[in-house]
């Protein structure tokens, strides 16, 4: 730690009762400093011949009245602390400026007035250059600045706070190579503090979080300013958002009970006697939303989660749960479906879990796309920049897995109305969902849970899946689920039998292509037909299976012709198919 000596005499004052300082030097006293309980007897000439303040106020007692030699000084910067180093400075007893004291003491030289016009080398133009001293090393620096609170309406008035501030905010934008950082963690604290740098026997993070922890044991307005000239100064919004989300685990502890894993230990600023109030936390959660960097991406969407689930526990306003609902919007893809399920706060509880919150997530996500087509003037971007006004292919998909996961854990609430679970699956377009499995999957949970439906409401909730985009095992499950509308089950085994149909038509395609170039031609297609065939039976004896248990579906597969009987005919007699149509005419479906 930085330190300067001033003053050569020896020690000249001793401490009575805990509570009088006197100078020793055999000369009675003859003025009283009162500053709160503390008593200073003290000389009139060492004092005035340094305080402009002192001197006014001394020329000004009544020497008829004893009383009238005491001056109370209850408002100096620093309190009594600050005026016990300054007395002994005026009768030049040794004293040391440390970057713990110099703020108090500089600020008190003010209020007194120990300028240049009373004495040469006066108090204020020394704390001075010992301030610029301080500014030149990172550590020092943090600490007067911790102490500006002590004295914050003076430290502002003579420009320490946005000194020290500014001075911090150029050493986090630098690389900390150039200040010669010891990455050895053999390296002692002295040697440390010689760099400029934090004096600590511990090895340094080598990345550019270097400086998270230093700094955040800084009160959030101090913190909050910091935070702004790093900023200013030239910082990645990555390295900003970095040191807002160490901050708030430090100091919002109950945010850790809105997580399923653990993440550091010290969550509370040592020499707290006690954690954080609930309105100390709100208050600072409210600072972190404000702080950090509306770039998408540079804050973890996990993170945000937190801070939300966070933010209803402590009720915070609902302009910062709103800012957090669209933060996470715009960056969804990258939530898991641990991240959004969110505990249904309201003391009308219906569903466990916030299905309002989580629609309007999800609506802020599409919005983005709905906003940027409707725009009137076509944007043309970069690859990189294109997903912070629209999203590609591939993060729509990411939503609709999500979005269809989370309808799948919340359709078996009983209390969850039709009505919200249609409106979150509609908000997918049918594009982001390359096969519909898994809302089909999220749709069968919820008719589960949900018996009481009518017939016109499960054929409503039906109509959000496309039967056409289910692969063959879903198709399967679906033509043998009663709890799905009649109508629907006939859907899925029509397009299942027009999608063997394709297939078969493009195998013997196929088929009829490799006989005209090779001899082995009519044997690799009486193989891919004898294939088909057996799939045929059977799918045909997993219907009969179904026919069983629905009334009516007998007489419905007793229409069904075997797809493939005349193909297995053609087999026999050696003859191969010379065109599509022909198989077209013979792989008809009656349906």
């Amino acid at each position: 730690m930085a330190c300067m000596k001033i003053g050569s005499k020896s020690e000249a004052f001793h401490l009575d009762e805990g509570h009088s300082w006197r100078c020793v030097s055999g000369l009675p006293s003859d003025i009283t400093i009162e500053i709160g309980e503390m008593f200073f007897h003290l000389h009139k000439f060492p004092l005035l011949s340094r305080s402009g303040l002192l001197e006014t106020l001394i020329g000004e007692l009544k020497y008829d009245d004893v009383s009238a030699s005491v001056l109370q000084l209850d408002d100096i910067p620093g309190g009594a602390k600050a005026f016990e180093l300054i007395a002994k400075f005026c009768y030049n007893v040794r004293i040391e400026l440390t970057a713990v004291n110099i703020v108090s003491i500089r600020c008190a030289a003010e209020y007194l007035q120990m300028t240049e016009d009373y004495e040469e080398r006066n108090l204020i133009n020394l704390t001075e250059l010992f301030l610029n001293e301080v500014f030149n090393n990172w550590t020092d620096t943090i600490k007067a600045l911790e102490t500006c609170d002590e004295v914050l309406k003076q430290a502002e008035e003579l420009n320490i706070v946005s000194r020290c501030i500014n001075s911090l905010a150029i050493k986090a934008c630098s690389d900390q190579k150039l200040f010669n950082w010891p990455m050895d963690s053999s390296v002692s604290g002295n040697e440390n503090a010689k760099n400029g740098m934090p004096g600590t026997s511990r090895s340094r993070p080598s990345g550019e979080d270097w400086w998270y922890e230093d700094v955040s044991f800084l009160s959030l307005n101090l913190y909050k300013r910091l935070i702004q000239a790093v900023e200013v100064a030239g910082a990645e919004p990555e390295n900003v958002a970095g040191a807002l989300v160490h901050y708030a685990k430090r100091f919002i502890p109950i945010m850790h009970r809105q997580s399923s894993f653990k993440e550091g230990t010290n969550l509370v600023k040592p020499g707290m006697v006690s954690t954080p109030s609930e309105a100390d936390q709100r208050a600072l959660l409210e600072e972190i939303v404000e702080l950090l960097p509306s770039k998408k991406g540079v804050t973890g969407t996990k993170f945000l989660l937190r801070l939300l689930k966070t933010a209803m526990t402590l009720q915070a306003s609902p302009s910062c749960r709103e800012k957090l609902e669209k933060r996470v919007g715009i960056q969804l893809d990258q939530a898991t479906l641990e991240d959004v399920m969110i505990p249904n706060m309201g003391y009308a509880v219906e569903t466990l879990y916030d299905i309002d919150c989580f629609q309007r997530i999800v609506d802020h996500f599409i919005g983005i796309d709905q906003a940027s087509s409707s725009a009137t003037t076509p944007c043309i971007m970069e690859e990189g920049q294109m997903t912070d006004t629209t999203h590609t292919l591939m993060e729509m998909t990411n939503v609709a897995n999500l979005v269809d996961a989370f309808l799948a854990d919340v359709g078996a609430d009983v209390n969850l109305k039709l009505p919200k679970f249609q409106a979150i699956a509609a908000a997918i377009p049918d594009y982001a969902r390359p096969n519909f499995d898994s809302l089909y999957r999220a749709i069968d949970i919820y008719l589960k849970a949900h018996p009481w439906l009518t017939e016109a409401e499960r054929e409503q909730i039906c109509r959000l899946m496309n039967s056409q985009k289910l692969s063959l095992e879903a198709s399967t499950h679906a033509a043998q689920n009663e709890r799905l509308p009649l109508r629907v089950i006939v859907q899925v085994l029509f397009f299942e039998q027009l999608r063997l149909r394709t297939s078969i038509t493009s195998w013997l395609f196929v088929a009829d292509d490799s006989d005209n170039g090779s001899n082995r031609g009519p044997k690799g297609m009486r193989d891919r037909v004898r294939e088909l065939e057996k799939e045929c039976q059977s799918m045909k004896h997993e219907f009969q299976k179904l026919g069983k248990s629905k009334r009516g579906w007998s007489l419905f597969f007793r229409r069904k012709p075997c797809i493939l009987s005349t193909m297995a005919c053609s087999e026999n007699s050696n003859a191969t198919p010379r065109n599509g149509d022909n198989v077209q005419e013979h792989a008809h479906v009656t349906t």
